[in-house]
């Protein structure tokens, strides 16, 4: 009973394999079929980049001092204006004294001045005064003068310098970072150092992508963006070329350019500093057929050329002995409508005609391929396309013949893998290979 058992799942394996694979009767090859099938292809260039606000602005302080008080925190939102922080202000007040006490005795000094400059004024008109007396009088009056407005200028610095140790916030935004704390000692003496940094708005943010320098010409403003993040892997963000940057930068020898696409976060899930994988699309075609691009790179045997080789030098025979019974005119039509023939249905000058061979490679077109398939009575054959935008995986095509569904070879298995028509070996013998197997 056992040994039945086993024996039927063998039949039963043996049936599946069968279905999943086909013996042509022309060789000795298994075939490997793919489906032609309908739908959308897009042509698109992956990169990557670095989510980030659109607007952030790095918040400092004119002023050196110790930090008293911080009132925000991470993530805290702000408006402009708000009070942030705030720098010890005890040093700045004194300073505001001093400077209001110098601009006071500035200011007694011009007073002095101008009663010396009167007094000397009343003296020089009765001869009682020399000449330089009364010009060292009206020198000293317009030093007092100088003095006494520079006073002011250094009372209203010290007066602003003081209003600095308040750090209120440039923006309305989130805060992205705090880099301070209270206590701390912070010095301005050189620049502004770094104490918060906020994000303007981050409803809408910005992703800088590094384009190679081979696809930075398909790059455009307004260019549609597909995007996912590690955080959400099973979701894919749209967004829009905003700039695509002149400045250029070398990694490894490579020349990369800076692509800025802006995003729209309204639900605030997207965080600066993601990194997103980027694929900017270039071309897209809806609705059309499309096949895996291993079938146009098949290559065939040379059973299935060989087969395929008889079959066109038979219908040639037939064609030659039909012709002999037409007239002149008949004749000439016959020929003209073979020049016409695509490829496919006629032997080419200059080589045998079959896909894959050397005299059809000498006619290629640049977006031309085969696809090879059984016909209906299990006979190899094949049909030339003309081949689209491909995503790397699927081409859309276009063709005589070719259907949704249709069952084309993609690769050969078996004993007849060895024959397979080697693409290198033409150009080895200082021929050149068949025609283009794809994009």
């Amino acid at each position: 009973m056992k040994r039945i058992y086993i024996l039927g799942l063998v039949v039963v394996g043996a049936l599946i394999v069968w279905g999943l694979v086909r013996r042509d009767g022309g060789g000795d090859g298994i075939y490997r079929f793919v489906e032609i099938q309908r739908g959308d292809v897009e042509s698109v260039v992956s990169s990557t980049g670095t989510l980030q606000a659109t607007t952030t602005v790095e918040v400092g302080t004119q002023v050196s001092g110790q930090l008293a008080e911080i009132y925000v925190d991470f993530n805290d939102h702000v408006e402009k204006g708000q009070l942030i922080a705030r720098i010890d202000p005890t040093l700045l007040q004194q300073e505001v004294r001093a400077a209001e006490a110098n601009l006071e005795r500035n200011k007694a000094e011009l007073e002095q001045a101008g009663r010396e400059l009167d007094r000397m004024q009343r003296l020089y008109d009765r001869k009682a005064a020399t000449e330089s007396e009364y010009s060292t009088a009206q020198y000293q009056i317009a030093v007092a003068q100088a003095s006494y407005k520079s006073a002011q200028i250094n009372l209203e610095r010290s007066r602003r310098n003081l209003n600095y140790s308040d750090i209120r916030a440039p923006i309305d935004g989130v805060v992205l970072e705090r880099t301070v704390d209270v206590g701390q000692t912070v010095a301005a003496s050189l620049s502004a150092p770094k104490l918060f940094l906020i994000a303007e708005d981050l409803s809408e943010m910005e992703i800088l992508a590094s384009v190679d320098e081979s696809d930075i010409g398909q790059m455009h403003e307004g260019q549609q963006v597909r995007f996912t993040v590690q955080a959400y892997p099973d979701e894919s963000f749209s967004g829009t070329v905003d700039q695509v940057r002149l400045q250029s930068s070398v990694q490894e020898n490579v020349v990369n350019y800076t692509v800025v696409a802006s995003v729209e976060n309204p639900n605030g899930r997207l965080l600066p500093g993601m990194t997103a994988t980027v694929e900017f699309i270039i071309q897209r075609e809806d609705d059309v057929l499309k096949v895996p691009n291993a079938a146009l790179r098949f290559r065939p045997t040379e059973e299935m050329r060989a087969v395929l080789l008889e079959r066109r030098e038979q219908r040639m025979r037939d064609t030659d002995a039909a012709g002999q019974h037409a007239s002149a005119s008949e004749t000439a039509s016959d020929a003209q409508s073979t020049e016409e023939e695509p490829p496919m249905q006629r032997r080419p000058r200059g080589g045998d005609g079959v896909p894959g061979g050397h005299g059809q490679s000498d006619r290629a077109i640049a977006n031309r391929s085969f696809l090879w398939y059984l016909d209906t009575n299990g006979k190899v054959n094949a049909t030339p396309v003309r081949t689209g935008i491909t995503d790397g995986q699927y081409t859309a095509i276009q063709g005589p013949g070719i259907e949704e569904g249709m069952q084309v070879i993609a690769a050969v298995t078996g004993a007849a893998a060895s024959s397979v028509v080697n693409p290198f070996q033409d150009q080895q013998q200082g021929r050149r290979r068949g025609p283009p197997g794809g994009m």
